[in-house]
């Protein structure tokens, strides 16, 4: 049975699509930032708040898409649990948090995300609207239980373009027993080779971050798991071992992308996110810009350039097996113009656009959101 929360976003959606009226879902619009444009009339989500199941014995729980992200971080910190994939949170936006939908949504994750995954591989159900003004629900509360296509992961980076999300279902975990940060001067091209080395040990390696400041390079690795393991790999890699209070403000800031890096951006440049493989050399970077920030054991690259370099960062990307995405553009025109994301080749473009002609068939949900036609 529908509340008066979803019955109102349910009346919104089907007025919306009998009319061709465009729609732009709304959480804490953290993200209104990442949109190539938006679109269409406000849909409002945060209504659709709370938390409706929650068994910390079998590490799962079931939120309402409106609920703010930091309302669930914060009783999963109570029962010594987490969202161990570390979705971005932004902050406040116009005085509203970032929420549950909103992440999955978006697909985003922070810097643990090249060893614990991301956001799609916890998702274990979802609940949505579509563009019928339909309640559908895919997956569920366990981990075994989907029969056909994985429905519910779909949703994970598609930018609310396929539907409304009402309620997720996630797979959480404890917190790490220890956790250390080691600190390592270094250039990239020793961070890579590093970080590869490693990767291939048993080592409970959680997050790194290659940052150059003043022309030196440094390497920071976060070690999680057991103390046994992390004390035993702290003394195998050697360092200089950071105490956990003293890092634990920079990895929050990382995981925002608010770390002084991001922030000093010459007038014109834009944040352009490099998905690249893990094993990708030094990236041949057009000239004039800078080092990248390396996260992600190197399968994570931040640029920061002009809109009339973005030819020759997708190409590198391209050369390096991965793609290039502008993540934050500056004010001027040339770079609001760019293309944010990679356009789909064939047969995925296909796929999609299937995908939306049958979630939405009157295209009326986050017009323009991915591009200027989806």
């Amino acid at each position: 049975m529908k509340d008066a929360a979803l019955q109102d976003l349910t009346d919104a959606v089907r007025s919306a699509a009998a009319h061709a009226t465009p729609l732009r879902i709304r959480g804490g619009g953290t993200k209104d930032f990442y949109a190539q444009s938006l679109t269409g009339q406000v849909l409002d989500t945060a209504a659709l708040s709370g938390i409706t199941s929650y068994e910390p014995s079998e590490l799962v729980v079931t939120v309402r898409g409106g609920t703010p992200l930091a309302e669930l971080e914060a009783v999963l910190a109570e029962k010594g649990q987490c969202l161990p994939f570390e979705p971005p949170r932004y902050g406040e936006a116009g005085g509203a948090d970032g929420t549950v939908g909103g992440m999955v949504a978006a697909g985003l994750s922070g810097p643990a995300r090249a060893s614990v995954g991301a956001v799609r591989d916890y998702v274990l159900g979802i609940e949505l609207l579509n563009g019928r003004g339909e309640w559908l629900t895919f997956g569920g509360q366990v981990m075994k239980n989907v029969a056909g296509y994985d429905v519910s992961r779909l949703m994970a980076g598609a930018w609310g373009t396929l539907g409304v999300i009402t309620a997720v279902s996630l797979k959480v975990l404890p917190v790490a027993p220890a956790e250390s940060t080691l600190q390592f001067e270094c250039s990239q091209t020793e961070a890579l080779t590093r970080l590869n080395a490693w990767g291939a040990q048993p080592l409970p390696l959680n997050a790194s971050c290659w940052v150059e400041d003043g022309g030196v390079g440094t390497l920071y690795l976060r070690l999680r798991g057991a103390v046994a393991a992390v004390d035993a790999a702290c003394r195998h890699l050697g360092g200089a071992r950071l105490d956990k209070s003293s890092v634990a403000a920079d990895w929050d800031a990382c995981r925002d992308q608010r770390l002084p890096w991001f922030a000093e951006r010459f007038p014109g440049d834009g944040l352009w996110r490099l998905s690249v493989p893990q094993t990708a050399p030094v990236l041949a970077l057009p000239a004039g810009v800078g080092a990248p920030l390396v996260e992600w054991h190197g399968g994570q690259r931040w640029v920061k350039a002009a809109a009339d370099h973005a030819p020759a960062l997708r190409e590198a990307a391209i050369q390096a097996g991965g793609y290039a995405t502008l993540f934050i553009a500056n004010n001027d025109l040339p770079m609001l113009g760019t293309p944010r994301f990679e356009p789909l080749k064939p047969p995925l473009d296909r796929i999609h656009q299937r995908l939306k002609a049958e979630f939405d068939p009157a295209g009326i949900f986050n017009r323009g959101r991915i591009s200027a036609g989806f």
